[in-house]
């Protein structure tokens, strides 16, 4: 037997489920959009790393991150180039 009692208690449910869905989906655009790390075509730039910049975090939450360049992987980037 069908009441309607049981479309009240699925309402939390819905909402719960939706809510999720679209927290889900707006942070992946937002990585999408916002992230350097995140690349869709990789062919367009075969090195996608190298335009990545070390001195802004790329973690959701980076707490006293420094960065250095380090000295031997600077000069091995320059031989290679």
């Amino acid at each position: 037997v069908f009441s309607p009692f049981y479309v009240f208690q699925l309402i939390p449910l819905v909402g719960v489920v939706s809510f999720a869905a679209v927290g889900a989906l707006s942070f992946s655009v937002y990585s999408l959009f916002s992230k350097s790390d995140v690349i869709i075509n990789k062919s367009g730039n075969p090195e996608p790393w190298e335009t990545v910049d070390p001195n802004k975090p790329q973690k959701l939450l980076t707490i006293h991150q420094k960065w250095k360049p380090i000295e031997e992987l600077e000069n091995v980037r320059k031989l290679t180039k």
